[in-house]
């Protein structure tokens, strides 16, 4: 401070500064660097911290922020830090507990390990048609409508008590018998269209009606050949049921039980068709040991085609899935047993 003083009344006066430097002893006691660091610190205006000024209390976890922030602090601990002020802390999830998978007591193979098949089918072009027979055999339509759930057993009804009130129980009958013929006439045209030409209804007609389902399934029979089976019966002799197959052919390359299924709704998962990969399933079954068809089948395929004529759905499944559903329909089959 006294050399900083001293140097300011200098400073008042040029000469006697000059000479003050002219003098040797002079430069010893205030060397050229001490001077200029001297004046350099005392030109030299502090710089003003504008976040100084701001009302610290006030805004006190956002100025800390932005005032202790650096780049490269950023590391995984502090981005979980930060997630978990923001967020909270993560939930530890535990994956849900699988229920006891319950197995048939009564357990049959799917494919029938005793069934030979021939090298050389005598009527490969010609689809199997074999008509169903009255017998004492429930139906697989029969047992899965006596063995449903309490849950879909209670949606069911709510849907058909809904229906009634909006179209009366009378426009109800005639709603679901409208529904039926559709579905007769929507199988009867695709049945014209897999039959060779000679064999096919020579009076049949396109239906207005089902010119929308008709539409719908087009892209699917692109990917439909060598068909072995149309509305043919099938049964299983050893489990005692019967059913009707709508379809069997190749669907791309894989040879299938075909299910067509009509709808007015969107179904475009395989859930949403509810008990139909039971019922194939229960089909592909009733092939493998039924004498009168001369091949397996490993797979199926659920086509819902829809009335409006948009894309129809085809659900495909294979031996593993397959084989899934033919476990839950054996239980189903044990179940209406039990109540029979």
């Amino acid at each position: 401070l006294v050399r900083m003083k001293f140097l300011q009344l200098l400073s008042r006066k040029p000469r006697k500064l000059e000479m003050l430097f002219q003098v040797p002893f002079c430069q010893k006691q205030f060397p050229c660097m001490c001077l200029a660091t001297s004046a350099c610190l005392y030109s030299k205006k502090k710089k003003v911290n504008s976040y100084e000024q701001v009302d610290q209390e006030k805004y006190k976890n956002l100025v800390y922020s932005v005032t202790s922030y650096k780049t490269s602090a950023q590391t995984p601990e502090t981005i979980f830090e930060e997630d978990n002020l923001l967020y909270g802390p993560p939930s530890k999830h535990r994956p849900p507990i699988k229920a006891e998978t319950k197995t048939p007591k009564n357990w049959v193979p799917l494919i029938n390990p005793n069934k030979r098949i021939p090298l050389l089918s005598s009527d490969s072009d010609v689809p199997r048609k074999i008509a169903l027979q009255k017998s004492k055999m429930p139906s697989v339509t029969r047992i899965l409508q006596q063995t449903l759930s309490p849950q879909q057993a209670f949606y069911l009804e709510r849907w058909k008590q809904k229906m009634i009130l909006e179209l009366g129980k009378d426009g109800f009958e005639e709603y679901t018998k409208n529904l039926f013929l559709q579905g007769e006439l929507f199988h009867a045209a695709l049945e014209s269209i897999f039959l060779p030409e000679e064999m096919a209804a020579k009076e049949q007609r396109e239906d207005v009606s089902i010119s929308g389902y008709l539409s719908s399934v087009q892209h699917v029979l692109e990917d439909v050949s060598e068909v072995q089976a149309l509305e043919s019966a099938v049964q299983h002799e050893t489990l005692q049921y019967l059913g009707l197959v709508d379809c069997v052919a190749k669907y791309r390359g894989q040879l299938c039980v075909i299910d067509w299924k009509t709808s007015e709704k969107p179904k475009p998962t395989l859930k949403n068709t509810f008990d139909n990969p039971l019922q194939v399933a229960a089909y592909i079954g009733a092939i493998n040991h039924d004498a009168n068809y001369d091949f397996q089948v490993s797979c199926g395929l659920i086509v819902v085609a829809y009335k409006n004529g948009s894309p129809a759905h085809p659900h495909f499944m294979d031996p593993d899935l397959c084989s899934q559903y033919w476990n839950k329909w054996l239980l189903r089959l044990e179940e209406y047993v039990d109540r029979n």
